[in-house]
């Protein structure tokens, strides 16, 4: 299906809605707002296979944007709202942008029109005026409202977020067929869950992120209205669930915890009976953490796994989870592989990198070396995503840690996950990290960087306390041997922690000294 069967059976259904805000964006007005637009894109000289960037908040240009270059062959590069002008600009020549859509609200807007690289032909400003910039809302008014005469299907362009050096870019085939043509994605929604035109589905994460730009997009090609928060809150998302009657959303477990930290009363006021499925990903959930959720909302809540590079996946339900808990589920799209150090393949129980074996192609965009590091050395259609996991006796996959985070200390590997996941259900422990520092005798430490709940306790005290405390539930190598306190850690919009950000200050430091 496409939104443009919607704009004309039921041309008032409103595709997107903003939250906060209250503003709609019918079927019948996305579609005119699309075509415009594609209309546009080809007058700046875009043609099929061609790339467009949206630096955009969630709202509803992004989808007006997205939904035109789907229908002109482009690729759809979001940008990240967070990134200052130079890393915008680095995704914009990267990526071979050939337009740029931007919204003065980005904090790193400003002068953008003076920096970019010399492929970008034309700058627009969507939301208010911007030096440089021609009005996105102008420029589509002067255009026609039906369909180019060359439509084609194209497709999004997404970055890594970059929590392990510079973002990279994954840019899959594209298939050449129709703009109208059955997308993936949409089948699996409606075959996994079910959904119609009669559902509606919030989203409280940024749409440049790819889950929310892809479950968003899915339920608009099924005819159901898209929620969008312009900003995640928890209460807000509670409020919307209400109000608009959602029946379908996607979270990432940085979300939960907000969620669990509201006091009952305030979770216990809002209707959330029409919500029928809550699907997480992105981040490991500790397994605390999400009993609570469904004790608190039922047996609603789907995890999976996968990535962008849409080489495989897995997924699991809530009752599977309960009988396995701390899993992720079974492989839905390729074969999962688990891996030792020298290529070979491990037995269930025994954890190492987690490949797919699977035949759809992608590769790192300008990085042919990072696209041949994620591939097995003997087995070319096998890639990894650069976790550490195990599969069990029954094919579930359980993921322990990520490769780039291992810590080794007086020569035994130690994967910091579990003792974070520990870390993050002690009442007074907002957010965790867990790095390896560098150690004279040991070549690593482990190292806690915590954000309390009340700043008040990041304390000597506090830190001796709380390594006594996890040396009672766990081997005392795996325990941090020493604490740090921050105010916030340095998490993604997505919920993925910026390891990398703090673990270069401290080998750094020593470096310094």
């Amino acid at each position: 299906m496409h939104p443009r069967h919607f704009a004309a059976s039921d041309p008032a259904r409103a595709a997107v809605i903003v939250a906060e805000t209250g503003t709609r964006l019918s079927f019948e007005a996305l579609e005119r707002r699309a075509n415009q637009g594609a209309h546009r894109l080809r007058g700046d000289g875009l043609r099929a296979g061609d790339a467009v960037a949206a630096w955009l908040p969630n709202g509803i240009a992004f989808f007006e944007l997205f939904w035109a270059a789907q229908r002109a062959g482009l690729y759809f590069v979001p940008v990240s709202t967070a990134l200052t002008a130079e890393e915008a600009v680095y995704i914009l020549a990267d990526s071979g942008a050939r337009v740029l859509v931007v919204s003065p609200e980005v904090a790193g807007a400003a002068g953008i029109a003076e920096q970019l690289p010399d492929g970008v032909r034309a700058i627009y400003a969507a939301g208010g005026a911007l030096a440089g910039a021609e009005s996105w809302s102008a420029a589509l008014d002067a255009c026609p409202d039906t369909p180019i005469a060359d439509e084609t299907a194209g497709t999004h362009m997404v970055y890594s977020s970059g929590t392990t050096g510079r973002p990279k870019g994954i840019r899959l085939p594209l298939t050449g067929g129709a703009a109208e043509e059955p997308h993936p994605l949409a089948a699996f929604l409606q075959m996994r869950f079910g959904l119609t035109e009669r559902d509606v589905l919030l989203t409280p994460a940024p749409l440049y992120h790819t889950a929310p730009l892809a479950f968003s997009t899915g339920m608009q090609r099924l005819g159901g209205t898209v929620v969008v928060l312009r900003k995640f809150d928890a209460e807000a998302a509670l409020r919307a669930i209400e109000e608009h009657r959602v029946t379908f959303t996607q979270m990432v477990p940085t979300m939960f915890a907000r969620l669990l930290r509201l006091p009952e009363e305030a979770r216990a006021r809002h209707d959330l009976s029409s919500l029928r499925h809550l699907v997480h990903a992105a981040a490991p959930c500790p397994i605390p953490v999400k009993r609570a959720m469904i004790d608190w909302l039922g047996p609603i809540i789907s995890e999976y796994y996968a990535g962008s590079e849409n080489n495989g996946a897995t997924f699991i339900t809530s009752e599977e989870w309960l009988a396995k808990p701390g899993s992720v589920g079974r492989s839905t799209t390729a074969i999962v592989h688990i891996c030792g150090e020298d290529g070979a393949e491990l037995p269930p129980g025994a954890p190492g990198l987690v490949y797919f074996e699977s035949t759809v192609p992608f590769a790192y965009h300008n990085d042919p070396e990072k696209t041949a590091s994620v591939r097995h050395p003997e087995h070319p259609s096998w890639s990894t995503l650069g976790d550490i996991g195990f599969l069990d006796e029954d094919g579930y996959l359980f993921l322990t840690d990520r490769a780039s985070f291992l810590i080794i200390s007086g020569g035994v590997n130690i994967y910091p996950q579990e003792t974070e996941n520990l870390l993050l259900t002690h009442p007074k422990v907002a957010d965790a990290a867990v790095i390896g520092v560098p150690d004279a005798e040991m070549g690593e430490q482990v190292k806690a960087v915590i954000e309390p709940v009340d700043w008040g306790d990041a304390t000597p005290d506090f830190a001796e306390e709380l390594i006594g405390w996890c040396r009672e539930r766990l081997s005392h190598v795996k325990c941090p041997k020493s604490i740090d306190f921050e105010r916030a850690l340095p998490r993604h919009d997505t919920g993925k922690l910026y390891k990398r950000k703090l673990r270069d200050r401290y080998w750094q430091a020593a470096e310094a000294e």
